[in-house]
């Protein structure tokens, strides 16, 4: 209730404040939506999405996961050309400032609540939000978001391999879905110029998770209920408390990764029987024995973008250090569980 009146707040003031901000809708995505949060719900994020003309996407690197953003045509709505760098690339950069400055200024207007922009991250495509709730902090990530009706890049063509798991139909459809993309910084460029843009693919991921059967009716509320979410909670669970417990050795390291490995496992075993309910002991390890094994190779494929690994080959290290303190947790019964 609190995140929802600060965040209305914010929309409203959003729209009038800039034209280009005129059409913003908020969308929710993370763990807390996807209902698969275990601990306290502290954090949350919220996408702000905004519709754009049709553009045109140049990679920015061999990952196919990041790009420049140009428009094909002028766009009708003039307040974009603002934000467009000297090459016509629409800079990731100069939105965000223009959107955080917004931010900054209006929430010395939200009076019956107390809140600030917490300070800037390297690297970080959110603006950060903390709410006092007392007796503990909120902490609320916006993101700008770029939605685009067009069809997704080639980089994806061999992605979202789902047609075991919920059927080619299904997959056909989710691909004619928007384009999404959100501001982030590649920190591969050689210069960083702040102007590129990330392909997104939380929404879809949030559909995958909440419509997660083989069958039609895994999970509803007469229909045999299955684990996947379970597996989920206790993946994400155990790295948030690794992290707690070593957080320089695994500060690389994000709940994107488990839930991709997730992912992963839900196409390698795509049937419901797969993932009874009783059976979930037996199935969080067996996700957890592929993740290990994808830390082992330092090799975790995008689940949407075949080409990109997200596990660099520059941190082995701390790849194999974080699979010893899986190993270890799974041979003695996850004391950091208790």
């Amino acid at each position: 209730t609190l995140v929802n009146g600060v965040v209305s707040h914010l929309v409203q003031a959003i729209r009038s404040k800039d034209s280009c901000f005129s059409s913003v809708e908020r969308q929710s995505a993370g763990s807390y939506y996807e209902r698969v949060k275990i601990s306290e719900p502290n954090e949350f994020d919220i996408m702000l999405v905004i519709k754009v003309p049709r553009i045109q996407l140049d990679e920015s690197d061999d990952t196919g996961a990041y790009y420049y953003v140009s428009f094909k045509r002028n766009p009708k709505e003039k307040g974009f050309l603002k934000f467009l760098d000297e090459d016509g690339k629409l800079s990731a950069f100069k939105m965000l400032n223009a959107l955080r400055e917004i931010i900054r200024q209006e929430v010395k207007n939200i009076k019956d609540v107390e809140v600030r922009v917490a300070r800037k991250k390297a690297g970080s495509p959110a603006i950060t939000l903390q709410i006092k709730n007392p007796p503990s902090e909120i902490s609320v990530d916006i993101i700008l978001t770029l939605e685009a009706c067009q069809s997704w890049p080639l980089s994806t063509q061999g992605g979202l391999k789902i047609e075991q798991w919920l059927g080619t139909k299904v997959r056909r459809d989710l691909r004619f879905e928007s384009l999404y993309l959100v501001a982030k910084q590649n920190k591969r460029e050689k210069v960083l110029r702040e102007n590129t843009w990330r392909l997104s693919f939380s929404h879809i991921e949030k559909l995958l998770i909440n419509n997660h059967g083989n069958s039609k009716t895994c999970c509803e509320s007469d229909g045999p209920k299955c684990c996947r979410k379970g597996c989920l909670k206790l993946l994400k669970y155990l790295l948030e408390q690794l992290k707690m417990k070593h957080p320089k050795e695994l500060e690389k390291f994000c709940s994107y990764h488990v839930k991709t490995a997730f992912l992963h496992s839900c196409v390698i075993w795509p049937n419901d029987k797969d993932w009874h309910l009783r059976d979930l002991d037996h199935c969080f390890q067996q996700c957890l024995r592929f993740f290990m094994d994808c830390l082992q190779k330092s090799q975790l494929t995008h689940f949407f973008i075949p080409q990109y690994n997200l596990l660099s080959l520059e941190d082995k290290a701390r790849h194999h250090f974080l699979s010893r303190k899986i190993s270890h947790e799974l041979n003695n019964g996850f004391p950091v569980f208790h």
